[in-house]
């Protein structure tokens, strides 16, 4: 049977004991009765999507809740990683307030990353906790964002810093909706799908490396096999650390780099998939300089980004404003900025670095 015969989602499974879940992955699930079934149940449903997601899909999800909810009502936030605030975020709660949602309702996010991230906040915090489902549009929030419980708003001072961990009912990653994808978005998307091959599947790399023109071409069933493995990886990491009080942090290879990109250019400037990838190249030569990999693993790596279409070179931002972002990091511990290095082909660790080695990668990688 096709993995994308729409009779049959893949089905991967995140077990976390009481709040373990699964996430159901194939092409058509929006319009696929089956999908829908077992979600918790209530009387009331809230839809949390974007201006750009919510008139192509919101229709479908509507239908598809219909049998499930008696009422389904539905807020529309601005796109964009600049509205991923504490003001937007209350537009949620203003919609929960004003309908006299119950701690039953359950809260749906269509949308990318930043839909997910908040409507699972909200959903974390309003009357101290109610059910929600993520509904996944975008590559990167199939494979990354959408799996694993992490929610949070940022903070001009920092990104994703004010959040909760709290896990969904339900990931339902409908792969038909990657079809409308802008490309930057589909790269973006891809430097998530690429992070999990030298931090845990060698393997996996060269599988990418052989499909990255069939991924970009948006071919489904390589689409369906790169969200299924890569979905696959982050479960495996999560069940052993939920809370990332170890192995979880290694899913933040070139994370460290790619957030103080993000914060020193301003959130939304570049993507967070493009910041990462860029993120992922500099911490491959932090890992080279520091003596773990050698050069040929640092120029595979690049050479993948620049097919997938992601910057390779960073913004010149100046050294000190790189450190500046890394040191308000969440990874950073009193002070010392930590970052996730390749060890060895296929392994990660988190670790520190000497500042001075640091700026030597900023300065390298960087446009002069």
């Amino acid at each position: 049977m096709s993995a994308l015969d729409h009779t049959a989602p893949i089905e991967v499974q995140i077990a976390l004991g009481e709040r373990s879940y699964p996430i159901l992955i194939g092409a058509g699930l929006l319009s696929q009765a089956s999908a829908w079934q077992g979600l918790p149940k209530a009387s009331t449903a809230l839809i949390v999507t974007n201006d750009t997601v919510g008139p192509l899909y919101a229709p479908a999800l509507q239908l598809a809740l219909k049998p499930h909810y008696a009422q389904i009502h539905q807020v529309t936030l601005p796109d964009g990683e600049t509205h991923k605030t504490w003001q937007t975020l209350n537009q949620v709660f203003d919609v929960l307030l004003s309908q006299g949602c119950d701690r039953k309702t359950v809260l749906f996010a269509l949308g990318g990353g930043v839909v997910g991230d908040m409507t699972g906040f909200a959903a974390a915090c309003y009357m101290r906790g109610v059910p929600f489902v993520q509904v996944p549009t975008t590559l990167l929030a199939q494979v990354d964002s959408s799996v694993g419980g992490k929610t949070a708003v940022n903070h001009p001072l920092g990104k994703n810093m004010i959040g909760a961990f709290y896990q969904p009912a339900r990931v339902i990653c409908d792969l038909s909706s990657l079809q409308t994808l802008p490309a930057r978005e589909m790269s973006a998307g891809l430097a998530e799908i690429i992070k999990y091959g030298p931090i845990a599947d060698m393997v996996f790399l060269d599988w990418i490396e052989a499909h990255i023109d069939a991924l970009m071409a948006r071919d489904p069933q390589t689409l369906a096999h790169a969200v299924q493995r890569s979905c696959e990886i982050k479960a495996w990491v999560v069940g052993q650390d939920e809370r990332e009080s170890g192995l979880r942090a290694i899913l933040n290879f070139g994370h460290t780099f790619g957030h103080a990109i993000e914060a020193g250019l301003g959130f939304g400037e570049w993507l967070h998939g493009e910041a990462v990838g860029c993120g992922m190249v500099m911490a491959a030569h932090l890992s080279h300089r520091l003596g773990y990999i050698d050069l040929a693993l640092v120029e595979r790596l690049t050479a993948l980004m620049v097919r997938a279409g992601l910057p390779v070179v960073g913004p010149n931002l100046g050294v000190e404003t790189y450190l500046h972002h890394m040191r308000v990091d969440k990874k950073a511990e009193a002070g010392d900025i930590r970052f996730v290095l390749i060890d060895s082909p296929g392994h990660a660790k988190v670790q520190g670095a000497p500042d001075a080695l640091v700026g030597e990668v900023i300065r390298q990688c960087c446009q002069a």
